[in-house]
C-alpha cells in the first residue's frame, strides 16, 4: 500500500500508518535479528514502547503501548523462539493493540489474520478448496486456497489468532502440530508444508466473556502465556485513552477538541472506580458493574462525545457529551447495574463539588 493510498482508508494497517518509525528503526538498528525478522528484538521493543531511534537520528518514537516494557520484553524475547505467544487479559488491555504491531515491526505485515469465532472452522487454520477447481480437476495445488496460517508459514511471517478461546476446542488443538512441529500436513497433496525461518503466531484471549472455551492442556503447552493488566495508574490511563483518541480524531477527520484532558480525566476515573468497587481516595466502597469497563470503552466513550461536541455542540467537549456514553456503557444489566449506577451518582458524583454539570447532565438521561 503506497502512503498516498494508507491515507485515504479509515484505518490503516500499523506498519503504513507508522511506516516512518519503522524505517528510521531499520536504519540505526545494528543488533543481531533473528532470521526473517525486519527488525532486532531491541528495535521491536524500542517501536512498541516508544523513546529515541538513536544512532544519529533525533526522532524520537511515539509509545504504542503504555505498561510494563518486560512484558512486551518477553513476548518479543517468546517470538524469537520456536514458542508462540499468548497475550491473555481481560477485554481492553490492549492485546489486540500489541499484537497488531508486534506483527508489523518483526514482520512488516500485520495482515495475516484469523478472528475466532464459535463458527471458525479446523479449515480456516488449516487451508480450504476452490470446490469449482476441486470438482474440475481433483486436489491440486492450484485448489487449494490457503489460510492466514499457511501463508505465514511459507513466507515466513507472525501470524494473529484473535480470540483464540472463541474457538470449539477440537479446532483449536489444529493448531498443535503447527506449533509443535512447524508443519502443516495436506494429506489430499500427499505432502506437507514446513515453516520457513521467521514464523510464528500470536493468540489473544480472555476468560471473562460469555462463550469461551477453555485451551487444552497441549496446547497451552506449545504457548508462553504473557498476562497484560489493567493500566496501573490513573495516570498511564489517561495519557493511554487520551493518545488513542488523537489517534482516533484524525481518522474520522474530527478537528482538536480543546480542554478534553478534565472529561477524559473524569471518564478514566468513574471507570477505574467502578471496576475496582472503591472511590480513588478508598473512602468508599461501590457496587462493581457487570460491564468490564475498559480502557478500550473508556476510549470509545471520549471519541463518542468528541463526535457529539463537533456536530452538535460549539467544538468543546463537555460533561453533556460524555455522560450518555458513560451512562450506557456502565448500565450492561438494565437491574443490577443500574442500581450500582444510581448509588454511585447519588453517593460519589453528587458529592464532588467540580462535577456537578456532569451530575445534572446524568440526572436529565433519567428524566
Amino acid at each position: 500500500m503506497s502512503d498516498v493510498a494508507a491515507t485515504t482508508v479509515l484505518r490503516p494497517h500499523a506498519e503504513h500508518e507508522y511506516a516512518d518509525e519503522l524505517a528510521a528503526l531499520v536504519e540505526v538498528d545494528d543488533r543481531p535479528r533473528p532470521p526473517g525478522w525486519k527488525l532486532s528484538p531491541w528495535a521491536v521493543v524500542r517501536y512498541l514502547m516508544g523513546g529515541p531511534v538513536g544512532g544519529s537520528s533525533d526522532r524520537v518514537i511515539i509509545p504504542k503501548y503504555v505498561g510494563s516494557r518486560r512484558l512486551i520484553e518477553i513476548a518479543t524475547a517468546t517470538l524469537a523462539t520456536d514458542r508462540a505467544v499468548l497475550l491473555l487479559g481481560v477485554p481492553g488491555t490492549a492485546k489486540t493493540w500489541v499484537g497488531e504491531h508486534l506483527a508489523a515491526a518483526i514482520s512488516g505485515d500485520s495482515t495475516l489474520l484469523i478472528q475466532g469465532t464459535a463458527g471458525t472452522t479446523e479449515e480456516t487454520l488449516r487451508y480450504g478448496w476452490n470446490y469449482a477447481r476441486l470438482l474440475a480437476d481433483g486436489p491440486s495445488e492450484a485448489a487449494l486456497v490457503p489460510s492466514p496460517i499457511h501463508r505465514g508459514m511459507a513466507r515466513g511471517a507472525i501470524v494473529r489468532v484473535e480470540e483464540l478461546t472463541r474457538m470449539p476446542p477440537e479446532v483449536q488443538d489444529a493448531l498443535v502440530t503447527v506449533l509443535s512441529e512447524k508443519v502443516l500436513p495436506i494429506p489430499e497433496l500427499d505432502t506437507e508444508l514446513l515453516a520457513v525461518p521467521g514464523f510464528n503466531l500470536i493468540a489473544t484471549a480472555n476468560d471473562r466473556d460469555r462463550g469461551v472455551n477453555d485451551i487444552s492442556s497441549a496446547l497451552r503447552r506449545r504457548f508462553n502465556t504473557v498476562v497484560l493488566p489493567l493500566p496501573a495508574t490513573i495516570e498511564d490511563e489517561v495519557a493511554i485513552v487520551s493518545q488513542r483518541v488523537e489517534e482516533l480524531g484524525r481518522a474520522l477527520a474530527l478537528p482538536e477538541i480543546p480542554s478534553a484532558a478534565d472529561e477524559i480525566r473524569r471518564v478514566v476515573t468513574i471507570f477505574r472506580e467502578l471496576r475496582n468497587g472503591l472511590t480513588l481516595d478508598e473512602r468508599t466502597s461501590l457496587k462493581v458493574p457487570s460491564g468490564t469497563l475498559s480502557t478500550a470503552e473508556a476510549i470509545s466513550v471520549v471519541t463518542n462525545g468528541s463526535a457529539l461536541a463537533t456536530h452538535f455542540g460549539d467544538g468543546t467537549l463537555t460533561p453533556v457529551d460524555v455522560a450518555a456514553g458513560i451512562v450506557g456503557a456502565v448500565v450492561s444489566d438494565p437491574i443490577h447495574d443500574a442500581v450500582a449506577w444510581r448509588e454511585y451518582l447519588e453517593g460519589v458524583v453528587a458529592e464532588r463539588p467540580d462535577w456537578g454539570d456532569f451530575y445534572e447532565a446524568c440526572r436529565d438521561l433519567d428524566t
